[in-house]
């Protein structure tokens, strides 16, 4: 991918490290502990803390993953020599395999990739596994450089109970969206590119209807696996219901109700979308791959989905496809996303400072350059760094102007360690028909109260 910026990796993250290095507190007793740390003890001179061994478990293992991963270690290992990176990069199921078994022996790695949902950070944090990092936080400033939206997915009380407040126990590198891929040559047939990118959610709908008038398929679903529904219900839901609501139920925090008026008007919506033809025939027997597949080819105006699929429909589809987040009436930004699997140390690494100063480091900005020019979405100066042209140019674009001055809300299946078969299932049924908006909205309820009642 072509960036509009180029850089120097070696040479620029070196000198950013001197900077920290120069201006580091340099007092307290170092890493090692396995109780919090105070921001007092915290030492980000890295140089001083002598020879350090520092074992990484990532799971960036495609591509431009591990090209960025490469390139980072490497720029790290340079300004800091004294430093000598261990890293055992393994799939992402693999590391969901293996990474428990190892925070719980005797030779646990220092800083790991751990998935930020309940069953996942939420148990490791409740063990004691993973470090509180709010002492570096606020050493470094990570609270100055990231949104509230994307510190809060790695953010859980110290019981693991309340997930999205708290304290901050990883930091990630990558960010995700969810909005509407289209395709200019279809959408031109009923609709003018400005219309839809100047007009909010109901000119998204009404250009819905004037497609499905028009005999085109208005929007490629693929719902045989169940969870994309809830990528296409995200969106309409956050039209509709306030987003502390939608965090509170998606992060399966009390106090908030799938059976409020709100959600069942999102779910009525979602309902009307299925009874007025906007999706493609047979939407709940069709496979992901091959709705967005049968999108590409040129069936469809719009197929909803997260910003994964941008590099395949771009070599589909080339300068036809672009994306965009439709605003509510008030020209909020509100969609469904999240970030990357976050960085975290572990709480029995005897290397504490050295390993946090490693996540600072390769979530800098200088480094989301590099995740840039590696064809990655980095999670902070995204729009800065977007591509020139190409459909990654606008989800780069989206997802900078949602998490500086609107709402990335969370996958609703993170709530309950069920919550992503039953969310599958209940909005199946109201696609297909078989459930009415109330009906489909408690199955939710159900699932989310029992978890939040402790039962």
């Amino acid at each position: 991918m072509t960036t509009r910026r180029s850089l120097a990796v070696g040479a620029a993250l070196a000198t950013a490290a001197a900077l920290l290095a120069a201006c580091a507190p340099g007092s307290g007793s170092g890493g090692g502990e396995t109780t919090p740390v105070e921001a007092s003890e915290v030492r980000t001179d890295l140089a001083s803390l002598g020879e350090v061994t520092l074992t990484v478990w990532d799971q960036e293992v495609r591509g431009g993953q591990d090209e960025q991963m490469q390139r980072l270690n490497d720029a790290f290992e340079e300004a800091y020599p004294n430093i000598t990176i261990e890293r055992n990069s393994q799939s992402f199921d693999d590391l969901e395999t293996t990474l428990r078994g190892a925070l719980t022996g005797n030779e646990a790695p220092d800083v790991v990739q751990a998935n930020n949902s309940r069953g996942t950070m939420g148990a490791f944090v409740s063990a004691g596994l993973l470090l509180n990092l709010d002492p570096y936080a606020e050493a470094y400033g990570w609270k100055e450089r990231f949104s509230d939206d994307v510190l809060a997915v790695s953010r859980y009380s110290e019981d693991g109970v309340t997930f999205g407040e708290g304290s901050l126990y990883g930091l990630p590198q990558v960010g995700e969206i969810v909005g509407v891929f289209y395709s200019r040559s279809a959408l031109e047939q009923v609709a003018s590119e400005d219309e839809l990118l100047s007009g909010d959610f109901d000119t998204f709908t009404d250009i819905l209807a004037r497609a499905a008038d028009a005999g085109l398929t208005p929007i490629q679903l693929g719902n045989i696996e169940g969870w994309p529904a809830g990528h296409v219900f995200g969106p309409i839901q956050a039209q509709h219901v306030p987003a502390d609501q939608v965090r509170a139920l998606a992060m399966g925090n009390a106090g908030a109700s799938w059976l409020s008026e709100e959600n069942v008007a999102a779910a009525t919506e979602l309902a009307d979308w299925s009874t007025s033809g906007y999706f493609n025939d047979g939407a709940n027997g069709t496979d992901y791959d091959a709705a967005w597949s049968d999108f590409a080819s040129g069936d469809g105006v719009f197929t909803i989905g997260g910003s994964w699929l941008a590099a395949d429909l771009q070599d589909a589809m080339g300068g036809d496809v672009a994306f965009y987040v439709p605003a509510s009436a008030d020209g909020t930004l509100a969609t469904t996303g999240g970030t990357g699997l976050p960085f975290a140390v572990t709480a029995q690494s005897p290397n504490a400072d050295a390993a946090a100063g490693y996540i600072d480091f390769i979530t800098s900005d200088e480094a989301m350059e590099v995740l840039a020019d590696t064809g990655n979405m980095p999670v902070n100066q995204t729009a800065e760094l977007a591509p020139a042209d190409g459909v990654n140019a606008d989800v780069f674009a989206a997802f900078g102007a949602v998490t500086t001055d609107g709402h990335l809300l969370p996958y609703l299946d993170w709530a309950t360690p069920t919550m992503g078969d039953t969310l599958g299932a209940a909005l199946q049924d109201l696609i297909a028909g078989q459930a009415t908006p109330q009906e489909a909205m408690q199955q939710l309820e159900d699932d989310y109260s029992a978890f939040t009642s402790g039962s």
